[in-house]
């Protein structure tokens, strides 16, 4: 743990190993904020809500969705929020503090459940945890921005006497060098995360994922509430994707251990299996399809229309043009929500023809009526 990427270095940004949606531009993390308040509308605006973003990076998502809360204060006046970061990294817990409270923070709080406590600069609440289970219970928006693809993964691969776990050895060969090898027999791993119905040959399983998974579908299931989950990945159909980044390259992931971020693709036919029909999901679609829905066409014209800065315009079309080309994140990036069953239930007309009206569609996996 003390030599892991994350506790050492997290290169996010430009001049890191990698970059993400929230760096590249405010917009995402807009309409991120916007999605929240639209789900807290359509369940008739509870009198609270905890925003909690599982490995919140810089903190630049929080950021943009507390500029929203803030430009909509009127609308979220008598709505008591606090924020709840899950940051197991040192060196990311203190970017965030700086970035989200000035710096304005008291380590170490009685409060048990988090290690440090503070007020943001738009005068919200912010609480730091270790682990989702130290994140207090009460209906909650869940955000997992590229936090599932960064969990450890389990690699099996399947041969003519079964399945076979992947496994890293020291290479006889060459010395301080690391290889692959197929574990000679079948491991407890592979007894237990291989499904029964499985048809790829390859496969790879994060077992934190799916228990992270069956926590917020229990937690949404007794509190409400939603968790949105946007990463790359796919819906059970890919098999190699375990690869490393440095310097925004490829990189070996047996070279030089804990120097680059290590990553595989979120399997979200798996996350839907782990919530074990606790919770609804939704998706996964496209990153350009729910940032479409979500009305991001209409906020570029508005900025475009504001901005009289050439170079700000500039930057604007480019970020714009990353987030939404299928090339570039456009298609590679996913969404995909949880929420409670009886969030997407259709009311019984025939039974109830005096019942309340439908509960609006979910903001982002439909077309946004504006």
């Amino acid at each position: 743990p003390p030599q892991g990427y994350y506790t050492r270095r997290g290169g996010i940004g430009e001049s890191g190993d990698f970059i993400t949606s929230p760096e590249i531009s405010q917009v995402f993390g807009e309409l991120i904020g916007i999605w929240c308040i639209s789900e807290w509308m359509a369940t008739g605006k509870p009198k609270a809500f905890q925003l909690v973003e599982l490995g919140p990076g810089r903190g630049t998502l929080t950021d943009d969705i507390l500029r929203v809360f803030s430009q909509l204060a009127s609308l979220l006046s008598k709505c008591d929020i606090s924020i709840h970061l899950v940051e197991v990294s040192p060196k990311l817990s203190e970017m965030q503090a700086l970035m989200l409270t000035g710096g304005r923070v008291q380590p170490d709080p009685q409060d048990e459940s988090a290690y440090m406590k503070g007020i943001t600069k738009t005068g919200v609440p912010i609480f730091w945890h270790r682990d989702i289970q130290d994140v207090p219970p009460g209906y909650s928006f869940y955000l997992a921005h590229e936090f599932f693809d960064a969990l450890p993964i389990h690699k099996f691969q399947r041969t003519e006497k079964g399945w076979r776990e992947v496994l890293v050895d020291i290479d006889p060969e060459v010395p301080d060098q690391l290889r692959f090898v197929l574990s000679p027999s079948s491991t407890p791993a592979t007894e237990n995360f291989i499904q029964p119905e499985e048809t790829r040959d390859h496969v790879e399983v994060c077992p934190e994922a799916g228990v992270i998974i069956q926590r917020l579908a229990c937690r949404l299931e007794k509190d409400g509430g939603a968790a949105l989950v946007a990463d790359y990945g796919h819906d059970g159909t890919k098999t190699d994707t375990f690869r490393g980044f440095r310097n925004h390259k490829l990189h070996d992931v047996l070279k030089d251990p804990g120097t680059a971020d290590l990553t595989a693709d979120v399997d979200f036919s798996y996350l839907r299996k782990m919530t074990q029909g606790k919770a609804a999901t939704l998706g996964p679609i496209k990153q350009r399809e729910f940032l479409k829905n979500m009305g991001i066409d209409l906020r570029l014209q508005v900025l475009l229309q504001n901005s009289h800065d050439p170079a700000t315009r500039e930057q604007l079309l480019h970020s714009y043009d990353m987030l939404m080309n299928p090339k570039k994140m456009g298609d590679c990036f996913n969404f995909f929500a949880l929420l409670p069953h009886h969030r997407l239930a259709q009311t019984d007309k025939k039974h109830k023809p005096e019942s309340k009206s439908p509960l609006p569609p979910v903001a982002g996996f439909g077309e946004l009526s504006l």
